[in-house]
C-alpha cells in the first residue's frame, strides 16, 4: 500500500465538530456515497427509494448536528489528515439504524435482542476520493471504539464483508468496511452470516 496512512496521523472527531463543508468533501456527489449520504440503513425501503440525493443529504445534515459543537445529538465521525477532511465513520446506537434491524443477514443464527439500544453499530466506513486505498478505514474503525465506550454504550457491532484474494467487491458493498480492518481495532467476531458478511463486536466491561 503506498502512502498508507497510520492511524495515529488522523485526526478523528464527532461529526457536530465538523463543518457540512468537510463532511459534503468526504461524501462526494458522484458515485455511492454522494448518492447515499449514509442513509441507507436509517431509513426503511419506501422512503429510501422516495428521496432524492439532495433530501438525503439534508438528513446527513441535520443527523450530524455539523458546525455545532457540542450539538444536542450527532451521528458519526470525521477524520482529517494534515488538516484535510479525508473519512467518515456512521456509528450510533443499534437502534436508530431502522433498515439494519429488518435486514436478515446480521441476525442469522443470533438471539440478540434488536431493540437494545445500549448496542451500538458501526455501519459505514468511507474514505474520500482521492484518498482510497491507503488505509483510512483502520484508523476509523479504531477511533469508532472509544467514542462509542465514552458515549455509554455496552458493546459496539460492525457488519463488514470478508475480502477474498481475486474476487471482486465494488465500493458500495464494501461500504460497511472489511472485516480485517475491524479485527485489527480490536472487535471480534460473533458470527458469520454468509459466506461473504462477518458480523463483528466490542462488548465494554465495568
Amino acid at each position: 500500500m503506498s502512502d498508507a496512512v497510520r492511524p495515529d496521523e488522523l485526526e478523528v472527531v464527532p461529526a457536530d465538530e465538523a463543518s457540512w463543508d468537510d463532511i459534503r468533501a468526504v461524501f462526494g456527489t458522484t458515485d455511492y456515497p454522494g448518492r447515499c449520504q449514509c442513509q441507507r440503513y436509517r431509513v426503511l425501503d419506501h422512503d429510501w427509494r422516495a428521496a432524492t440525493p439532495e433530501e438525503r443529504a439534508a438528513r446527513l445534515r441535520e443527523q450530524t448536528g455539523c458546525d455545532d459543537p457540542g450539538a444536542r445529538s450527532t451521528a458519526g465521525l470525521v477524520a482529517y489528515l494534515d488538516g484535510e477532511p479525508v473519512g467518515w465513520a456512521a456509528v450510533a446506537p443499534r437502534t436508530d439504524f431502522l433498515r439494519l434491524l429488518r435486514t436478515r443477514v446480521p441476525w442469522t443464527g443470533r438471539t440478540e435482542d434488536r431493540a437494545d439500544a445500549g448496542v451500538w453499530a458501526v455501519t459505514c466506513l468511507l474514505t474520500r476520493r482521492g484518498f482510497r486505498g491507503r488505509g483510512i478505514t483502520y484508523g476509523l474503525a479504531r477511533a469508532t471504539v472509544p467514542y462509542a465506550r465514552d458515549h455509554g454504550a455496552r458493546a459496539l457491532e460492525a457488519y463488514p464483508m470478508l475480502t477474498v484474494p481475486g474476487v471482486e467487491i465494488t465500493w458500495g458493498e464494501l461500504h460497511v468496511g472489511a472485516r480485517q480492518v475491524f479485527a485489527e481495532a480490536g472487535f471480534r467476531e460473533v458470527s458469520r452470516p454468509t459466506l461473504r458478511r462477518a458480523v463483528m463486536r466490542v462488548d465494554f466491561y465495568e
